[in-house]
């Protein structure tokens, strides 16, 4: 399939500037804003700027293989839509437009629980690998019943957010007085802060065959306890610098735990992964899948479920530009003999990556 917008939008900026036209300026700064003084956000960016590439010359390259899989079943490239909470504020089909646009373009999702439908109907609105996520808004009851629905429902496996513990202080969103719909109506988040090691153990227990995802990962030794519990996936996120403010960026702590994890259980990164190179840079680190989320939420606002897959197929042509003139024709061949630490040259932003991007206020 392919998504229509060929002409429309040639480069991943132009979908960013239509996204920061349709939308709300209160659910755009809602969209891109981070933490207090959103130093995590920028590390994310510095993280992944201050990895170069080491090119190989003299071989084939003239069939190049982007794709990957995940339970069996193949994705157009290494990448799941990271949840997002109220996907309803950038388009009104919500989690149901994100599963037909991951569908259309051949990625998995990660669906979140702050939504507004039925997690049946999520599951049935696209083809394609999903995930439920959860916060934890309940005793560990109220976590197994969630775990059975999802399963019951068809998802793949189920994701726990562990980095929510407490609500973060987003002040592009306090200076304005803006609060969503659900900040409001909210309940449970002492459940949430209370939840601990135990108690997932026991969620887990009630269910050997549920592929579990912990995800908030930050540190190698977290990973090693959330192996010992038996996840199948490693998250490493610090959601998308909305959460603890001046932490480490993403492509920074990920080694860290390829190391810890030393290939018993998949890992899944995000944090400001924005191009097509990025996506080969977490690759060559040792991560199985890349979340995005900001940028899908860019290609959902500006054009719904074709805007996603129109994001997806220009990534997929970024790739494999990168791995062609890296030398190599598959992902398997990525290791870290491609990369190597070097100065970022950029100041890191939310979009320092697109620095064609013209946004009217500069304000990004």
């Amino acid at each position: 399939m392919a998504s229509g917008l060929d002409a429309e939008f040639v480069t991943l900026h132009e979908i960013v500037k239509s996204a920061k036209i349709r939308l709300n300026p209160n659910i755009w700064d809602y969209l891109i804003g981070g933490t207090e003084t959103e130093t995590t956000l920028r590390r994310n960016r510095m993280a992944l700027d201050s990895i170069a590439f080491k090119p190989r010359v003299l071989r084939d390259v003239s069939q190049i293989d982007p794709s990957s899989e995940i339970f069996g079943k193949k994705l157009r490239i290494p990448v799941l839509l990271a949840p997002v909470g109220s996907l309803e504020s950038f388009e009104a089909g919500g989690g149901i437009t994100v599963a037909q646009g991951a569908g259309a373009g051949g990625v998995g999702m990660l669906i979140s629980s702050v939504t507004t439908l039925k997690l049946e109907d999520i599951v049935k609105g696209g083809a394609g690998p999903k995930i439920y996520q959860l916060y934890v808004r309940g005793d560990d009851s109220w976590v197994a019943d969630r775990v059975k629905q999802a399963m019951d429902a068809g998802y793949d496996a189920f994701c726990i957010t562990v980095d929510t513990n407490v609500y973060s202080r987003r002040e592009r969103d306090i200076a304005k007085r803006f609060v969503k719909s659900w900040r409001t109506a909210a309940t449970g988040q002492d459940f949430q802060a209370a939840f601990a090691w135990d108690n997932f153990k026991r969620v887990k227990d009630k269910f050997p065959d549920v592929k579990f995802i912990l995800k908030g990962i930050g540190t190698g030794e977290d990973a090693e306890l959330a192996l010992r519990e038996g996840v199948w996936g490693v998250y490493c996120s610090n959601h998308g610098g909305r959460q603890l403010d001046h932490g480490r960026g993403s492509a920074e702590v990920l080694p860290e735990i390829v190391a810890a994890v030393r290939g018993r259980a998949k890992v899944i990164v995000d944090g400001s992964f924005s191009r097509g190179s990025d996506i080969v840079k977490a690759i060559c680190l040792g991560a199985d899948w890349v979340g995005l989320g900001r940028l899908y939420c860019y290609g959902l606002a500006a054009a719904g479920a074709a805007g996603i897959e129109r994001v997806i197929e220009l990534l997929e042509e970024e790739m494999k530009e990168v791995m062609g003139l890296l030398g190599v024709a598959s992902l398997k061949q990525l290791d870290r003999s491609y990369i190597s630490p070097s100065l970022p040259t950029n100041l890191p932003h939310v979009h320092s990556a697109f620095p064609l991007l013209n946004l009217e206020d500069q304000g990004y």
